[in-house]
């Protein structure tokens, strides 16, 4: 279990960079999303090994990558601003 830990959160950690170095302009400050990632893995890590048991190390991490690319994936903002008709 302590390996699935430091696996999800180093796994969550290189997410994260991935995704600040590809989208900076498009994500909050860079140490929230440095946080969001090794946070949401870990969280995925728990969440699949309470949902498969020990023994299953590589679904596991799977399910932490998973969990911890949409966690960031909802601190994405919009490209340009957001156009709103008059009725709405």
């Amino acid at each position: 279990m302590l390996l699935e830990a430091l696996g999800s959160i180093a796994l969550g950690f290189a997410l994260a960079w991935a995704a600040a170095h590809r989208l900076g302009d498009r994500l909050p400050a860079r140490r929230v999303v440095l946080a969001a990632g090794p946070l949401g893995a870990l969280f995925g890590a728990y969440v699949t090994h309470s949902a498969l048991g020990p023994g299953h190390v590589v679904a596991t991490l799977i399910g932490a990558v998973a969990v911890g690319a949409v966690l960031l994936s909802l601190l994405i903002r919009p490209r340009g601003r957001i156009r709103r008709s008059a009725a709405a």
